[in-house]
């Protein structure tokens, strides 16, 4: 019993440990899934912010060296006096005001500022020497330059594009556009976006996040410190003293993790050409983490679930062991009464045999009995005509019974098929005509006796069936012989044949002139056993082995109310060319 139960508790902690390696593996990988989806996400972000981002800096690309161009700059830059000072101003004011730029100035070959646009505000440019800004130097050597910084007159940060302009005998000076990106930042920060812009240095200057402003975005190499300091980019801030977002330098278009405020982010760059700015964007982690437990949780509950049901099936299994155990002993005293059984139980297949060789004894009596009366009939006609010495109509009348006895024959032969589908008698080629005159041919006398007149016109010779003659001349003769029973007990005298035929089938119509079917036993009289006739005068199976007889050579039988009262009986048979032959073999 103890080893029992130590075995329920190893079986127990197999279990458990089992569910969370399933848990753990299960996290592992929804959060692999969730980490990739999530960086598709800021691949797809990065791609549109760096759209943005180029065509806010296209958007003035044109502007330095189209002022350049204009007579008032060129004058100042060649005569500064009052008077083009003036006009040089005036110009700038009112090209900033329509294209929105934040201020442009003209700045001559020692740096100073000659005009500007804010020329009449406290923070004017006018007069001030920026010959140690880069997009001074940059211009004046390679004819333009570009350059992110916090202005030093006025505080506000902006990015500088400058155009050198040219005269007949070398450089004249630098036009300089300043654009604020602040839209940019205020978007990203509405937006609720954790993106931001980085210098070649890896300063932070644009972000939706405040506390991200004027922050390294990874630590700071020491000539990137002397420089920023050098060209008073960030005058003013220190931010070499701030610390960086991620701890380690990484490469352009790189992932990295950063803890930022108590929150993991994924954080994804991508570098901006010809500055060298670095566009960032993060995400939180969060999300992903939650959703990678959630699966873990669903993993586990169903992995504990699944080893419950397994539980449930092994000691069910063993229960049902238990049972089989036990009923054995049952088993083997049924055993016993079984073989007390056997004697009934033949017994009983015996008594089986004997009902089947009486309905197919039935079978044969209803077959013979209408060729026996015709055949008495015969006979006492051939009686008559032998008394009248007519030796012509003796011979025609013992010819006669002699086909009827070969008839019977025929008949009993085949009647020992009707007990299995599987011995049905061939099918042929027939001509359905013929068999309808056939079977007219062996009622005629019983028609007569009746009084019952048959009509048949074989218009439709050429119509063939696959199906046995005999078989199916026994279907005929049973339904033309109720069909005259039928039209005789209302004192009518005609039963009518026709036959017709579609795409595929042909159609026996038989329409009797007698009372009908009741519609209450409409559903029984195709079976076995089944008849209205007065006792003795049929057995109820002459209808039932039509319809089996039919059934085998894939025809049908159905009955229906005729025109003018009497009933319609059916007989459909496919046509020869859409009989498969084994069908009835």
């Amino acid at each position: 019993m103890k080893a029992f139960s130590l075995r329920r508790i190893a079986v127990a902690l197999a279990a458990v440990a089992l569910v969370c390696a399933l848990a753990a593996l299960a996290y592992a990988l929804a959060y692999r899934a969730g980490i990739d989806r999530l960086s598709g996400q800021l691949r797809d972000r990065l791609t549109v912010t760096q759209r943005s981002v180029e065509s806010e800096i296209e958007r003035f690309g044109y502007l330095p060296e189209v002022l350049g161009e204009d007579e008032r700059i060129l004058e100042l830059l060649s005569e500064p006096t009052s008077e083009t000072v003036r006009l040089a101003n005036a110009y700038l004011e009112t090209v900033t005001s329509h294209s929105l730029a934040d201020v442009a100035y003209v700045i001559d070959t020692d740096g100073l500022t000659l005009a500007s646009s804010n020329w009449n505000l406290p923070t004017s440019f006018v007069g001030h020497n920026y010959s140690f800004r880069p997009y001074f130097g940059e211009a004046l050597t390679d004819r333009e330059g570009s350059y992110y910084a916090v202005g030093v007159t006025t505080g506000v940060p902006g990015y500088f594009l400058s155009a050198r302009i040219d005269g007949l005998q070398g450089p004249l000076g630098v036009v300089v556009v300043k654009v604020d990106m602040a839209p940019l930042e205020q978007a990203w920060a509405r937006a609720g976006e954790m993106t931001g812009l980085a210098d070649d240095a890896g300063v932070v200057f644009l972000s939706g996040i405040v506390d991200w402003k004027y922050r390294p975005l990874h630590p700071l190499a020491a000539h990137d410190r002397e420089l920023i300091d050098q060209e008073r980019r960030y005058d003013g801030i220190d931010v070499a003293a701030r610390a960086p977002l991620v701890e380690a330098g990484f490469g352009s278009s790189q992932q990295v993790f950063i803890e930022d405020e108590n929150h993991s982010l994924a954080l994804s760059t991508i570098r901006i050409e010809p500055q060298g700015w670095q566009l960032f964007t993060a995400q939180p982690t969060a999300p992903v983490a939650d959703e990678a437990r959630l699966v873990a949780v669903l993993v586990g509950l169903l992995s504990l679930l699944c080893i419950l049901i397994g539980l449930y099936a092994y000691q069910r299994r063993q229960l049902t062991r238990w049972k089989l155990e036990q009923n054995a002993v049952l088993e083997r005293r049924v055993a016993e009464r079984t073989a007390e059984l056997r004697e009934t139980q033949d017994s009983l297949i015996h008594a089986a045999k004997l009902a089947a060789l009486g309905r197919m004894s039935a079978a044969i009596v209803h077959e013979v009995s209408q060729p026996l009366s015709a055949l008495d009939t015969t006979l006492a006609a051939a009686g008559m005509h032998a008394q009248k010495e007519g030796t012509t109509k003796v011979q025609s009348s013992i010819q006669t019974g002699r086909a009827l006895l070969k008839r019977m024959q025929r008949t009993v032969k085949h009647l020992k098929s009707f007990s299995s589908r599987t011995q049905a008698l061939p099918a042929d080629p027939i001509s359905l005509a013929a068999s309808v005159n056939a079977a007219i041919e062996i009622v005629a006398p019983q028609a007569r006796e009746q009084a019952v007149e048959i009509r048949f016109s074989p218009e439709a010779n050429h119509v063939l069936v696959a199906v046995n003659a005999v078989r199916i001349e026994q279907v005929l003769i049973n339904l033309l012989l109720n069909a005259i029973d039928a039209t005789a007990t209302l004192g009518n005298s005609t039963v009518a044949i026709s036959i017709c035929s579609g795409a595929d089938r042909a159609l026996v119509e038989i329409v009797d002139s007698g009372p009908g079917i009741p519609e209450e036993i409409a559903e029984k009289i195709t079976e076995p056993f089944f008849t209205t006739k007065k006792t003795g005068e049929g057995l109820g199976l002459g209808l039932s082995i039509s319809r089996a007889i039919l059934e085998d050579y894939g025809g049908t039988l159905s009955f229906a109310p005729a025109v003018g009262g009497g009933t319609l009986t059916t007989v459909s048979l496919p046509l020869a060319a859409h009989q498969p032959l084994e069908r009835a073999s």
